[in-house]
Order: structure tokens, then sequence, then C-alpha cells
């Protein structure tokens, strides 16, 4: 097939969910363009920083669009292309999207509650406790993941004499440079960006200026250094990027991120374009090869191993703990909770389009995806493929190949600054006392310690640190499955929400079963897996399968235990039961809306009022 056709009939598919079933699903569920959001009441220029829907959409989709989508669907190819393209498609409009949407909107009507408060609410206090100790469990996976996916991307290679090869290294070396020089560039940008108010076109023409700079750069001093001291880098990068306002590193960085993400699609999409018109955009990889291989049944490695590109738990945590923390308007939870989603996917379907090309040049090293040439790793596959299409349309293929390696290390390092973040203000969390939005601000009593933000990162980086040097191969089955169960486990808190404050939750029902047993019974194998290379001696690294078999035995039971509540609440509670926001809210909101607009809220105010 010519990798025209499937793209094109993809984007169709894509974008007629969002405009017909996202904007059914915010009708059904009531999204009001008029309400006060949480970004605006709570301002506090801290993590309640109210943006503009682009931007919203920027920091959503940066953070979410990490490894997924180019890692987990070109593994998944081991079963064909066709099966991996139709769970990208359904599972981005009917699980992925309204999993992202949903989580987002729940958070904007509970005053910007992040995941574990929500379940707080509508489960209860053993709940949120048990939920965050899974969700830093799952923290600490993406973290070890995504570390070395990029220091692998980063890394320089070896000369076969010894040192280091300079030509193979070069595109490595430029892309290791260019995100450092990112940290600073978006320091500054941020900065800029407040103090003139950019807004519109010279906030984006600044945007695209820096990265030109920063790229040109990147291409004159090349940075070369071995694994263990990328590792070391991007650690110390997590430590600060944890902890600091998110409006100083993080959202400035998400902004330029997505530009980049942006100019990396079109390209893409350009050269599958250029390619297939000249004859060289045949897919040549099967289509299906079978029901099994030798990572195992198409039931449940294929829904385990996409991730990102058709759901992932892990963008209920950005949707819920950052980016329901920036919307203005509640008209905009559309287009960056749904939105951002289904361009994920068709990033996803673009990655399956480029590797079906490259399968006579190129295989996934260990997975048997693509089968025929020399070994390679998925970004390599992803950045290569995307390079030659921009070498067909005019691009120096040295520019293209630095473009492509900076994007792709840029996916993961995105969703490395969001992770961490959660990751820290999950441990905090778990020795709140209360489940206000507010309540990990507090430093009183135990909270004067553990809500220490330095401790909460360093504590939360370590056991990831332990996990990287396993290698993402090891780790990624692992985080797939307790990625999918943190999903399953979001939309049964969903369908609880919806089912007491009086919404309609009858669309989770099947995503919700059908992720627990898919990601129950993956985490089992796992477990599995590990115990046996154990008992048998064949474990290449002893600790490191003895820590995932830890972390597989925690999962399982925490999970088990968190859907027992989740059901049990479900099965107790009465329809319209609960209100959506609580009042002891208000005056907070008074305050501090009123102060910025006054005209505009003072009507909302004396009802507020009245009702209390």
């Amino acid at each position: 097939m010519n990798g025209i056709v499937l793209m094109v009939l993809a984007a169709v598919v894509l974008a007629a969910g969002y405009l017909l079933y996202g904007r059914w699903l915010a009708n059904k569920w009531g999204v009001d363009e008029n309400a006060i959001t949480p970004a605006r009441r709570m301002e506090n220029g801290q993590d309640f920083s109210p943006a503009s829907g682009f931007t919203a959409f920027a920091h959503q989709f940066s953070s979410i669009c990490g490894a997924g989508p180019v890692t987990g669907t070109i593994v998944a190819m081991a079963f064909g292309w066709l099966p991996v393209v139709l769970w990208v498609l359904v599972g981005g409009i009917f699980f992925g999207a309204v999993h992202d949407f949903g989580a987002l909107y729940a958070s904007i009507k509970n005053n910007g509650k992040s995941l574990a408060q929500l379940f707080d609410k509508y489960i209860g206090v053993t709940g949120r406790r048990l939920f965050l100790l899974f969700q830093w469990l799952f923290c600490i996976i993406v973290i070890a993941a995504f570390t070395s996916m990029v220091c692998g991307t980063f890394k320089y290679t070896a000369a076969e004499a010894g040192g280091i090869d300079f030509t193979k290294s070069y595109a490595a070396g430029c892309a290791g440079t260019i995100s450092i020089l990112f940290t600073f560039v978006a320091i500054a940008f941020g900065y800029v960006q407040r103090k003139l108010n950019l807004t519109g076109v010279a906030e984006f023409v600044a945007a695209a200026v820096s990265i030109v700079v920063m790229f040109a750069l990147g291409m004159q001093f090349p940075l070369y250094l071995d694994l263990n001291q990328w590792i070391a880098v991007v650690m110390v990068y997590l430590v600060f990027v944890a902890v600091v306002p998110i409006q100083v590193i993080k959202t400035p960085r998400d902004y330029l991120t997505a530009i980049m993400m942006v100019a990396m699609i079109v390209c893409a999409v350009l050269g599958i374009l250029v390619l297939g018109v000249t004859g060289r955009g045949t897919i040549t990889a099967p289509m299906f090869t079978g029901f099994s291989t030798k990572s195992g049944m198409m039931f449940p490695v294929l829904f385990v191993s996409v991730a990102c590109g058709a759901l992932s738990g892990f963008h209920s945590l950005v949707s819920t703990s950052t980016s329901s923390k920036q919307l203005s308007n509640e008209k905009d939870a559309v287009k960056v909770g749904y939105g951002s989603m289904v361009l994920e996917s068709f990033v996803g379907i673009i990655v399956i389009v480029i590797a079906g090309i490259m399968y006579s040049d190129m295989n996934t090293a260990g997975t048997g995806a693509l089968n025929a040439g020399v070994a390679s790793t998925p970004f390599q596959i992803f950045a290569a493929g995307v390079a030659r299409g921009m070498t067909a349309f005019g691009i120096d293929s040295t520019v293209a190949t630095v473009f492509m390696t900076m994007n792709v290390s840029a996916l993961a390092l995105t969703s490395l600054d969001a992770v961490a973040r959660i990751g820290r203000t999950a441990f905090s969390e778990f020795f709140a006392a209360s489940n206000d939005a507010l309540a990990i601000q507090d430093r009183s009593g135990i909270m004067r310690f553990m809500g220490n933000p330095w401790l909460a990162i360093v504590v939360t980086l370590i056991p990831g640190l332990a996990l990287t040097f396993g290698g993402y191969n090891a780790i990624w089955p692992l985080f797939g499955a307790s990625n999918q169960l943190l999903g399953g486990l979001t939309m049964i808190m969903l369908a609880v929400f919806c089912k007491c404050t009086g919404r309609r939750g009858f669309m989770l029902q099947i995503p919700v079963a059908f992720l627990l047993v898919c990601t129950f019974t993956s985490l089992v194998q796992s477990f599995i897996g590990c115990a046996t290379a154990l008992a048998s001696g064949s474990a290449a690294n002893v600790f490191n399968t003895a820590l995932q078999l830890v972390f597989a035995v925690l999962l399982v039971v925490l999970g088990l235990i968190v859907a027992y509540h989740c059901i049990a609440e479900m099965r107790r509670r009465e329809p319209g039961s609960m209100a959506d926001e609580e009042l002891e809210w208000t005056e907070l909101g008074r305050k501090n809306v009123a102060a910025a607009d006054a005209d505009a809220v003072a009507p909302q105010v004396s009802d507020i009022a009245a009702a209390e």
C-alpha cells in the first residue's frame, strides 16, 4: 500500500472523531464557556496560571506526545501494521481522547484537583492514598524508561579503535547541545514573554527565532558524552525542572517544543507525500504476521505496547496536575483534552507509515518488528525515515538528520519534564492532610518535611535512576501495562464522577472492562517472566530484574485494591448526589477573580453568595 493512502484515510477518520464524537461528548457532559475556571479562580503564580487556548494546548500536547507514539507503535508492528493502525484509530477516538478530556474536565469542575484528589472526593481517602502510591511507582517507571531512551539517543558512538566516531555521533551530539540550550532559552523566552506580554504573532516569531538560533549553535558545537554522563545531566535537569514554578521553565519550553513538533509533523507529512508520489513511499512491512510473536500473544501485548498512540494513563496525570490549572476558558477543554490526543494518534499513524516504508532498510533491535537490514531502535527508524523524506523535498541530509534527532529526543524530554513534576507532587500529596487542591502547599506538621519539593524529587529520582540502567527494552512491557492500568483506573473514577454529578457515563464502561482485563493479564505475565528469569539464573541484571519484579507485584496488588474500591463506590453512589465544586473555595475564587475582572464576574459572585 502507498503510505499516502493510509495517512490520508487515518487523518479523515481522526478528524471526524474530533468533530463528531468529541463535540458530542462535550455537549453531553455540559462544557460551560461562561464558567470561572480554576486557573482564574485560584491564580497564585505557581501552579494555577491562566494561559491562552493555544498555550494550554501546546503544554498538553508536548507533555503527552512523548516516546510512546514512536516506540510503542513500532514495537507493536511485530504483529503487522494493520492491527496497530486499527488500535490507534479506535483506541484514540473512543478510549484515549475520552480518557484525556474526561480527566481534564473532571479536574476543571473540581477546582483543579489532581487525579488523586479526585479519587479522594469520589472514591474515599483510602482510595486516594493507595492511588497516590500507585501513581508514584508509575512515575518512577516512566522516568526510567524515557531517561534510557533520551540518553541512548544522545550518547556518542564509539569507534572500532576506541574513542569517539565523530561522523556517526555528530547528529546525536548536536541534538544534545540543543537540548541543553533549550533549558536556558526556555527560561529567557518565558521571562520575555511575561515581561512584554507577548501573544499571537509576536510570541510565535520570538519562539521561532529562538529555535533557529539554538539549532544553528547546536550544529556548530556538538557535545559528545557517553550514556552514563548523559544520564547524570538529565537527572540534574529533572531535579530543577520539577521544583521551580511551572511558568519559569515548563510552560515556555512546552510552547517552543510544540512549534518544533508541529514542524516535525509537517515535514513528515510532506516527506511521505513526496516519497509516495515518486514511487518510494510503498509500505513494504507485512500487513499481518499472526496473533503470536516471540514477544507474546497479540492480547495483551499489542494493546499495552502502543500506549500513548491509542490510550495512556499518563495523560490523565498531565490533564489534572498541570493543564487543568492553566485553562482560562472551559470551552478550550475539548481542544486541549480531546484534540491533543487525536493529534497524537495521528503522530502514531505517521510513525507506522514511516516504519513501514523503512522496513526494507532497518529493523528494531530485539523486537523483530522490522526484521530486514541493520538493527536499529524505534527512534532511529523514525528519525531516519522522516529525514529521508525531508531530503526528498530538498533539505540537506545532515540538517534533516540533526533536526529529527533533536525532535525525537524532545518528544521524550517534554514527557520527562511533566512526569518528574507529577511524581514529586504525588509523593508530597500522599502525606497531605486533605484532598484540597492547595493542600500540598501546607507546610505544617509532617508536610514541613515530606512536603519539601527538593526532598520529594530526590526520593522519586533515586529508584528511577536504578531502573534506568536496565534499558528501555526491559522496562517497556512494565511501563506499558502499568500505563494502561492507570488509564483504566482513571476511567472507573470518571464513571463514578459522572454518576455522582448526574452526567451520562455509559461510554466509559466498555473501555474500563477491556483495559482492566488487558493490563492485569500483562502485569501477571511480567511478574511470571521476572520470577522465572531469577529462578533459572538467566537474568542478565539480577538487581534490575528483581526491582522490576517488586514493581510488578506492587502494581498488581495496588491496582486490584483501587479497582475494587472504585467499583464498590460506583454501586453505592446515588445519581446526582454530589455537586461539582466545594463551597469552601468560593471566597478564594471571589477574591482572585473579582480583582482581575470585577464587572464580568459580579453576577456569578452574587449567585454563589445567594447559594451559600
